[in-house]
């Protein structure tokens, strides 16, 4: 007998290459603009946005700004290091966004295991952090949609991972019991300490070990004989290297 019934996915970089896929992105928005003759590297401008983007999305998702503020921050204050501060940065995030949507790069056998998933019988759906227009676009272009009953997304629900209401939503949705449900993700603080809090088992995508955990609970884990750890009273938090590997846990 299975232990669940309903399976939530995270979208960006559990089975969507956002690493990947963004910077592509980024690079035929930068080349589409010509603007790369005005940087110094391609590579030396991304560094400078991924680290700005990174804490404007920490301060929108504490909703210390607007979503506004961050599509345009994001890019001003990034393009504005390599004297550049006379463009239409609405325009630039539209048209970053329009190309990210149609890049399709899948973690390995990604496809594979969702088909295996959907086989035994499983209810799958998507909880996301991120923005309307471009999430829904990612599951249609890169051949995901199909998969997945219902899509979560935090702006049109007003809550982000790791809030326990995104949670609550998503199951009170779906009418999905708890305790036959699983989180699986690749960001510890968001997509596995969120439902944990919640009181949902989670399964971690380690992806190689490059996703970060805590050092004390990689420690347990290391140290531990089973393929999961009880961080919280009859809640079960399984790891993964690959994503194919869920077929054995589920």
């Amino acid at each position: 007998m299975r232990t669940y019934d309903h399976l939530f996915f995270d979208l960006d970089n559990t089975l969507w290459d956002f690493t990947v896929n963004s910077k592509l992105a980024m690079r035929q928005t930068i080349e589409h603009k010509s603007l790369m003759a005005k940087i110094e590297s391609f590579d030396s401008f991304f560094e400078v946005y991924e680290l700005i983007n990174k804490s404007l999305w920490i301060d929108y998702h504490s909703k210390k700004i607007t979503k506004q503020a961050l599509i345009i921050d994001r890019f001003s204050r990034s393009l504005q290091q390599f004297g550049i501060t006379d463009l239409n940065w609405q325009e630039i995030n539209t048209c970053y966004l329009e190309f990210m949507a149609l890049e399709t790069a899948l973690f390995p056998e990604t496809r594979e295991t969702l088909i295996a998933l959907q086989a035994k019988g499983y209810q799958m759906h998507i909880i996301t952090n991120g923005f309307s227009e471009v999430q829904r676009k990612k599951l249609f272009n890169c051949g995901l949609s199909g998969f997945f009953t219902k899509v979560f997304i935090s702006e049109e629900i007003q809550s982000n991972k790791p809030n326990r209401q995104i949670f609550e939503h998503a199951l009170k949705s779906t009418n999905a019991k708890k305790s036959r449900s699983v989180m699986i993700g690749d960001n510890w603080e968001t997509d596995i300490e969120g439902a944990l809090k919640f009181g949902m088992d989670q399964i971690m995508f380690l992806n190689h070990n490059q996703n970060a955990i805590p050092h004390v609970i990689d420690s347990i884990r290391m140290a531990s004989d089973c393929n999961y750890l009880e961080l919280k009273h009859h809640i079960k938090t399984y790891f993964v290297q690959n994503i194919v590997d869920l077929i054995g846990i589920l």
